[in-house]
């Protein structure tokens, strides 16, 4: 009788310390929330989720419709902005993107996890955007990846693999006089199409040298002697963006000018923090598209006005 009594105080023990440590574990993030899809077509949905954001107090600041079926709404607000003056390199999350995608006939609104992405660019969870979003468009469910631990993202920490780059390995696309030369130089090479690239939105910091632009990449920059290099955006999602939930929120891209320097995000640490369930290997993991991130950085110089010998 005493060992039975001892079991049952043992196990409520055990019990009481599982339920006080339990509200401690790690969060799990995932890169992607689905959220309701209102009746209409792609460009009906469109409208009504654009007046969602607006009625939340998001500034949509781009649109981009990147292939057939698919348009991305670039929105932000003050929060965002807030969040991304406070961080090292914080900028890269000043824009919350939005996805209105048409998967064969059926229309999926999606967004960026703010949790996800602030935690992997030292954001913060951005509680107030998340709540946002969802009374703006809903959050059915979170996609994208069996989750990842909310420290395992945090700049410093988070890589696809070994000897691939973290956050803070930014690629230094070009150095200028000064800032106003920088921004110069980009909106001049974006209004020309350099590197076959689209100019989706321009945000601005406020009280620093700080520029954020969406960019997408639509016609490439390299195109080698086999013709097989996969480096526009419609290329490189033809590959990795294959599920039944689309990841079209993944576009576009971003640059940044910070201070007399154009800086930009490595491709191999975007892409795979967008897509981290991904395989190396098989058509649809991350060989089938080895050129995009050399396609991508030059594609990114070329705007930055930096022109290499190819």
């Amino acid at each position: 009788m005493r060992g039975d009594r001892l079991a049952t105080l043992l196990a409520c023990v055990l019990g009481l310390l599982w339920f006080v440590a339990s509200p401690l574990r790690a969060e799990v993030l995932k890169p992607y929330i689905l959220g309701d899809t209102p009746v209409g077509n792609l460009a009906e949905v469109s409208e009504k989720v654009a007046g969602a954001l607006k009625a939340q107090g998001f500034e949509i600041v781009g649109r981009y419709e990147p292939y057939a079926g698919a348009v991305v709404l670039c929105a932000t607000n003050g929060e965002l902005k807030a969040a991304a003056g406070k961080a090292r390199n914080g900028g890269f999350g000043v824009a919350q993107r939005v996805a209105i995608t048409d998967a064969k006939g059926k229309i999926q609104v999606s967004y960026v996890n703010p949790a996800y992405l602030g935690a992997a660019y030292g954001l913060g969870k951005l509680p107030g955007v998340s709540a946002k979003l969802k009374a703006a468009l809903g959050a059915v469910q979170d996609f994208g990846s069996v989750g990842i631990e909310e420290a395992a993202l945090a700049p410093g920490v988070y890589r696809y693999a070994v000897m691939m780059p973290y956050f803070h390995n930014v690629d230094v696309l070009q150095e200028h006089k000064d800032y106003k030369t920088a921004l110069a130089v980009v909106e001049r090479n974006l209004a020309e199409g350099a590197g076959g690239a689209l100019r989706i939105y321009r945000i601005d910091l406020p009280g620093k040298e700080v520029s954020v632009f969406g960019v997408g990449l639509v016609k490439g920059a390299v195109d080698g002697p086999d013709k097989g290099d996969k480096d526009t955006d419609r290329e490189i999602m033809d590959v990795v963006d294959y599920q039944e939930l689309r990841h079209t929120a993944y576009l576009p891209y971003e640059l940044m000018v910070q201070g007399n320097q154009v800086i930009a995000l490595r491709a191999r640490y975007r892409i795979a923090l967008h897509f981290p369930d991904t395989k190396m290997a098989g058509s649809h993991g991350f060989t089938a598209i080895m050129s995009a991130p050399w396609g991508i950085q030059v594609a990114l110089e070329k705007i930055a006005g930096f022109e290499r010998n190819l």
